[in-house]
């Protein structure tokens, strides 16, 4: 059992070394995560993951018609007027898509072809396209209004709220913000047109959860918040869902606008009127000379941080149709406790490192393969939809795992086996000399002995006293090898229990090294004995350890070499701010000048050096000596 709680022990004592540090740097990694140091990190790993997933198949119920810099060219004017716009409307109709949306602002007619234009816009048989507008604010103050003549449940806005680094990961679904009814984006309208036309039965509603989400049948799209994923205080405004762009290099069919008034493509390739028939069809600009665009690196293509503006709302409008079609997933975001919680335990598998391995190579080995796995495990949590912290999951797990932690670890590791390494050099050599003493002076003086009819009496009992000394002193060094970390053994197999006060301590020495059969312990007949409280709060077991063989130390010498001594006095107390053990004998005294200093003084004047004490060996008055420890 008590093995058992040694190791207990010793295993507290070992995380202790690495926790503190490890909690410090926790601290430090959600501080700069609070404050927004991270979040740029973040939004790249969220960008890379997003482009490195598996291509998905084109979305067939989408189709983009780009007007082109060619088509421009074609032209020769721009903005393009109301009449080609309109000749272009008129031929996709003819391929009966379920809804077009067209993306070109048209707050006033661009002649010629205004008439034309507004009667497509307004035609009550084929209502069918919508248009754009822009309701909130630029930074003029400005908003862009929807063409005159179209019905308001035809108009969808565009308006877009990009990052601090200009890059778009979030969709904006409707804004009621200064509006008398919320005003829906183009994406929700073309794609609850197009599950009306399948009648699909499925009701644009408010979120159950969210009152404030929005909800086609029983899929809810969470709603954006300040703080989601590796976002910092970001503009939550609005009614915004984070952005899950469609992976692959051809995520919708591409046709230009000359392609569909020509019938064919560029290669001389019929258009199939099935690309279009029951489609969703998205008309913009796609030239990069009039800078419809947005910024985005989670989409593939020539230029992956350049996205036509067009392209965007397919993406935004595929996400909407795919989730409630196709299951397919949604971007989503733990609660802010579960992703620290993630991190905290990134922090603990770092720590582990430096306790479960102590070589530098092997830690190093370990945390390159420990972090291949959480990237994989990000990775894979971003293809089913969730995007949880792996910037400061990776960040703490190298501190911690290749840092500060794991170099304390490896530090008390060595401290450790260097210990163990002196004391097994210093047990070797107390055994060899307790094996010199056992087969030469020993063996000496046992055939001595046993020349009892040669040897004179007195002589006889001097040699017995010696051979029993020297026994003595070798089972005493003895025992001192059997000390354990928190064990004092007194010899005898006697052992103390280092944890408990040191005044029951050095009362158990006491009482024990006065049980040995020493001849000045016969002679003494007064003892006065003070046993009080002492403050051993800020001591080691260690420094217990040597008070203890002080007191013992000093007991022995009294035993050996205070010859006459009829009177002991030992006090083990608080006097005023210090503590105090005291031994006084009435013997002869030792010679202080004559004897050398021993190991155990020495030892005790290293432990007063160590507790800012003092150790003093002096004599009495009228007679005897006192030996002293104070600190």
């Amino acid at each position: 059992m008590h093995q058992f709680w040694k190791k207990i022990k010793l295993e507290f004592a070992v995380w202790q070394v690495g926790l503190l540090p490890g909690l410090l740097i926790f601290t430090a990694v959600v501080i700069a995560r609070l404050t927004g140091s991270l979040q740029f990190f973040e939004l790249v790993m969220l960008d890379n993951f997003l482009r490195l997933r598996p291509p998905e198949p084109m979305d067939e119920r989408i189709v983009i018609v780009g007007i082109t810099e060619k088509d421009i060219q074609r032209v020769k004017k721009y903005p393009i007027p109301d009449e080609n716009i309109a000749n272009l409307l008129e031929k996709i109709r003819e391929y009966q898509p379920a809804a077009i949306g067209l993306d070109i602002v048209r707050d006033f007619p661009i002649e010629p072809g205004g008439k034309r234009l507004n009667a497509i816009f307004s035609d009550e048989n084929n209502n069918d396209v919508f248009a754009i507008q822009k309701v909130r604010k630029d930074r003029d103050g400005y908003t862009i209004a929807p063409p005159p003549k179209i019905y308001p449940d035809m108009v969808g806005f565009v308006d877009a709220i990009p990052d601090d680094d200009g890059y778009l990961r979030r969709s904006i679904l409707d804004i009621s913000h200064g509006q008398p009814e919320p005003s829906l984006s183009l994406p929700l309208l073309l794609a609850e047109r197009y599950l009306n036309v399948y009648n699909q039965k499925i009701l644009l509603e408010r979120g159950k959860k969210d009152p404030g989400a929005t909800r086609f049948g029983s899929v809810e799209f969470t709603r954006f918040q300040t703080n989601s994923g590796g976002y910092i205080n970001a503009d939550a405004g609005e009614n915004q869902i984070l952005l899950n762009y469609r992976s692959g290099n051809k995520p919708f069919r591409f046709i230009s606008a000359g392609e569909v008034e020509k019938g064919k493509l560029q290669n001389g390739t019929k258009i199939n009127p099935e690309w279009f028939n029951n489609r969703i069809v998205l008309v913009g600009i796609t030239a990069l000379s009039q800078k419809d665009i947005v910024y985005s690196s989670a989409v593939g293509g020539i230029n992956p941080a350049l996205v036509y503006g067009v392209e965007a709302l397919a993406h935004e409008t595929s996400q909407i149709t795919s989730a409630l079609l196709d299951g397919r997933p949604l971007l989503q975001v733990w609660s802010d406790g579960w992703e620290y919680i993630w991190i905290f335990v990134w922090g603990v598998v770092g720590i582990s490192l430096g306790r479960f391995f102590q070589s530098p190579w092997k830690i190093m080995l370990v945390l390159l393969i420990n972090s291949g796995f959480l990237i994989l495990l990000c990775y894979g949590l971003i293809i089913i939809g969730w995007w949880v912290p792996i910037v400061p999951s990776m960040i703490i797990l190298w501190l911690n795992g290749g840092g500060l932690t794991a170099t304390l670890f490896y530090r008390f590791y060595q401290n450790i086996k260097e210990r163990e390494s002196r004391l097994r050099e210093k047990e070797a050599v107390k055994q060899r000399i307790f094996t010199r003493i056992h087969n030469e002076p020993l063996q000496t003086l046992q055939l001595l002995l046993r020349e009892k009819d040669s040897v004179p009496e007195s002589v006889m009992l001097k040699l017995e006293y010696l051979n029993k000394e020297i026994r003595d002193i070798c089972d005493d060094e003895k025992a001192h090898l059997l000390d354990e970390e928190n064990i004092l053994v007194l010899g005898n197999d006697m052992t103390i229990n280092l944890h408990q006060p040191l005044r029951e301590l050095l009362q158990n020495v006491y009482i024990h090294t006065l049980e040995k059969d020493f001849p000045n312990f016969q002679t003494i007949h007064i003892k006065i004995i003070t046993f009080d409280s002492i403050d051993d709060s800020k001591l080691s077991t260690e420094d217990k350890r040597g008070l203890c063989r002080f007191l013992e130390e000093a007991l022995i010498n009294v035993g050996k070499y205070a010859y006459g001594a009829t009177r002991l006095h030992i006090v083990c107390k608080q006097e005023n701010d210090r503590q105090v053990i005291r031994v006084t004998d009435n013997g002869i005294g030792i010679n202080q000048t004559s004897q050398s200093p021993s190991l155990g003084t020495k030892l005790t004047k290293n432990l007063a050096t160590k507790l800012r004490g003092e150790f003093r060996r002096y004599a009495h008055t009228p007679k005897g000596t006192v030996c002293e420890f104070m600190w």
